[in-house]
C-alpha cells in the first residue's frame, strides 16, 4: 500500500470520527435543552402550586372568623360604617380600583345584605361565603397588610418541599419571599428576616436568589401583587447533567476505544511499511554481499583450470586463499543472519564463563587494524578498568566489540580515528568505543538499534551490510543483563557505551 492510499484512509477515518463526535455533542446538548426546559417548566408549576395553597390558606383563614353569626354582623356592621364616613366608595367596582382602597358596589352590599338574612339554601350560603371572605379581607385589610404577616413559614417550607418533590425534583434549594414594598427580602430559607440597623433585610447575600429565574407573585388575587416567591438550586447543573451523564461517559469511553484502535491500526501499517521497507533494503543488501565473493569465486575457479596457472603452484595457492577468504565472507554474512533468527526465536543459551574484557578488547583491534591501517586510521585503546573480569558468553562478548568497532570502521569515511575505553563503575565495568565519523542525528538514533534498520550515508555508497549488527549487540547486551547506549552528532562521530553487570546471574 503506498503512502496516498494510507493518508487517503487516515483522511476518511478522521472525517468519520469527527462527525460522530460532533453528532454526540449535538445529542448531548439537545438533551440538556430539553431537560433544562423539562425542569424549568416543572419548578414553575411547584411555585404555582405553592401559591394557590397559601391563597387557599388565607381564604381558609377568612372564613373562619365569619363562621358565626356574631362575627358576621361584626364585619357587615363594620362595613357599613366604614361606608357612611366615606372610607369605602361603593360606586365603584373593586376591580377598577387604582387609588390602593377596597371598594364595593351598591349591588354587592345589597347582595351581602340579602344572603345574609333570608336566604339559607346551599347556592346562597356558597355566594355568601365568597361575599363574606371579600368581606373580610376588606375589612381586614389583608391586600394592605404586610406580606410578613399573611405567610406562616411552616405553611410556605412544608407547601414548597411537597410540591418541588411532586414534581420529581429532589436536590438542595434555597428560597425567599421578597417584598415588593420594601424591595427586600423578610423570608429567606425558613426564617424571618430581621430588620433593624444593624442588619437590613437587603439583597446582599441573596444575589443568587434575587437574580433566581424561579420567581412568582403571591397572591395574584390582589389588585398589586405585594411580593414574590423565590427560589433557587445551587446543583441545578449536575440535576440537569445527572440524566445524560452516563450517554456521555458511554460515549467519551466508546469514543476512546475507536481512537485508540484507529491510531493504533495506523502505526501497525506505518511500521508494517517501514519494516516491508527494510527487509527490501536487507534483500538487496544481502544480494550485493554475496554477489561480490561468488564472482570472486568463480573468477578464481576459472583463472585455477587456466593452463598458464594450472602449472604454478604459487598462483594456484594465491586463488585457493582467495577462495577461502571469500567463503569465509559468505559463511559469516549467513551466520549473522541465522543469529539473528536465534535470538527471534530465543533459541540459545548462554555459556556463562568469567570474560576478561581487556584480551576480548585486544584480539578485536588486532583484528580491526589491518583494515584501518590500509585507509592510514588508527585504533587506540585505553584500558583502565582495575577489574576486567565480568561473567558472560565469550564467543557473544566477542562479537558485539567486533561489530562495534566494525561499524566504526565502515562509517569514517576516511582516515578513521577509534578509541576503545574501559573503566570501572558501580557493579560492573564500562566499555566505551568511539569514533570520528559521520555521526547521526537524533531522528536516526531512535532506530539504530531495529532490525535491517542502516543509518543513511549522503553521499557515501561504499557501506556494506544488512542492518543486523546494532540490533545484535542490543539482543545481546540485553541478554547480559547488561545495557548499551549512544551518543552521536552529525559530522562529529559517534560514542557506543556498553555496561556489563559483573555477575550475570544475580
Amino acid at each position: 500500500m503506498n503512502k496516498k492510499a494510507i493518508w487517503l484512509i487516515i483522511g476518511l477515518m478522521s472525517a468519520a470520527l469527527v462527525g460522530i463526535a460532533g453528532m454526540q455533542v449535538k445529542w448531548i446538548v439537545d438533551s440538556l435543552g430539553a431537560n433544562e426546559e423539562q425542569f424549568n417548566n416543572r419548578v414553575f408549576e411547584a411555585l404555582n402550586g405553592v401559591v394557590d395553597k397559601l391563597e387557599y390558606q388565607e381564604n381558609v383563614e377568612a372564613l373562619r372568623h365569619v363562621d358565626n353569626g356574631f362575627a358576621q354582623e361584626y364585619y357587615e356592621e363594620d362595613l357599613r360604617q366604614r361606608i357612611e364616613t366615606g372610607e369605602f366608595d361603593v360606586s365603584v367596582n373593586p376591580a377598577d380600583a387604582k387609588d390602593g382602597h377596597i371598594h364595593l358596589t351598591k349591588q354587592e352590599l345589597i347582595q351581602l345584605s340579602l344572603t345574609s338574612n333570608t336566604c339559607n339554601c346551599s347556592n346562597c350560603r356558597a355566594e355568601k361565603a365568597r361575599m363574606l371572605t371579600q368581606l373580610v379581607s376588606y375589612t381586614k385589610g389583608l391586600d394592605f397588610a404586610p406580606i410578613v404577616d399573611r405567610i406562616e413559614l411552616e405553611h410556605l417550607s412544608m407547601f414548597l418541599k411537597q410540591e418541588l418533590q411532586n414534581k420529581g425534583i429532589k436536590i438542595p434549594y434555597r428560597y425567599g419571599v421578597f417584598d415588593n414594598r420594601k424591595s427586600s427580602f423578610v423570608i429567606a430559607d425558613g426564617r424571618y428576616m430581621v430588620e433593624d440597623s444593624h442588619s437590613q433585610p437587603t439583597l446582599e447575600g441573596y444575589k443568587n436568589l434575587n437574580n433566581s429565574e424561579y420567581r412568582v407573585n403571591l397572591f395574584q388575587q390582589d389588585v398589586e401583587s405585594p411580593g414574590m416567591l423565590m427560589v433557587f438550586f445551587p446543583n441545578k447543573g449536575s440535576f440537569i447533567w445527572s440524566s445524560v451523564l452516563k450517554t456521555l461517559l458511554g460515549s467519551i469511553l466508546f469514543m476512546g476505544i475507536i481512537l485508540f484502535c484507529f491510531v493504533y491500526t495506523i502505526s501497525v501499517i506505518f511500521r508494517q511499511k517501514k519494516l516491508s521497507e527494510m527487509k527490501n533494503d536487507f534483500i538487496n543488501n544481502m544480494t550485493h554481499e554475496f554477489k561480490t565473493p561468488i564472482a570472486t569465486i568463480s573468477l578464481a575457479s576459472d583463472s585455477i583450470s587456466s593452463p598458464m596457472v594450472i602449472h604454478s603452484p604459487d598462483k594456484i595457492r594465491r586463488f585457493t586463499d582467495i577462495i577461502r577468504q571469500e567463503n569465509k565472507r559468505m559463511n559469516n554474512q549467513v551466520e549473522k543472519v541465522l543469529q539473528m533468527a536465534q535470538i527471534d526465536r530465543q533459541d540459545y543459551t548462554l555459556k556463562l564463563t568469567d570474560v576478561n574484557l581487556h584480551d576480548v578488547i585486544t584480539q578485536a583491534i588486532g583484528y580491526i587494524t589491518l583494515q584501518v591501517e590500509k585507509r592510514d586510521g588508527t585504533v587506540t585503546a585505553d584500558l583502565q578498568a582495575t577489574q576486567p573480569v565480568v561473567q558472560g558468553d565469550m564467543t557473544h562478548i566477542s562479537n558485539i566489540i567486533n561489530n562495534l568497532l566494525d561499524n566504526a570502521n565502515k562509517y569514517s569515511p576516511e582516515k578513521p580515528e577509534i578509541s576503545v575505553t574501559t573503566r570501572n563503575v558501580p557493579g560492573g565495568a564500562e566499555v566505551i568505543v568511539s569514533d570520528k565519523g559521520i555521526g547521526m542525528t537524533k531522528e536516526a538514533r531512535k532506530h539504530i538499534f531495529e532490525k535491517f534498520y542502516r543509518v543513511h550515508t549522503g553521499n557515501l555508497h561504499d557501506v556494506k551490510g544488512f542492518g543486523l549488527g546494532l540490533s545484535y549487540v542490543k539482543a545481546m547486551m540485553d541478554t547480559h543483563k547488561g545495557k548499551v547506549d549512544v551518543k552521536s552528532e552529525l559530522g562529529k562521530g559517534s560514542s557506543f557505551i556498553l555496561f556489563f553487570p559483573s555477575n550475570t546471574e544475580s
